[in-house]
């Protein structure tokens, strides 16, 4: 897996700042929520992705470029 260059690091970052409500879309993970969990952005790490607290109770993180949320 290549990781993104800082440009779209930021990029990420400015388009999920925290506190941004997300769905889950897709994810590449046996411990995945069911999609459509919903959660609340906590903030982006230096690979691009995403760090959520979601509804359920689950932490995992969106990884930039493998799994999918959208905006609600």
């Amino acid at each position: 897996m290549k990781f993104p260059d800082k440009r779209t690091v930021d990029a990420v970052r400015r388009a999920y700042p925290p506190g941004t409500r997300v769905e889950l879309v897709r994810m590449d993970d046996a411990q995945a929520p069911p999609i459509g969990t919903r959660g609340i952005v906590q903030g982006v790490d230096s690979t691009g992705s995403l760090l959520v607290a979601w509804s359920n109770g689950s932490s995992l993180n969106v990884v930039y470029g493998v799994d999918k949320v959208r905006r609600v």
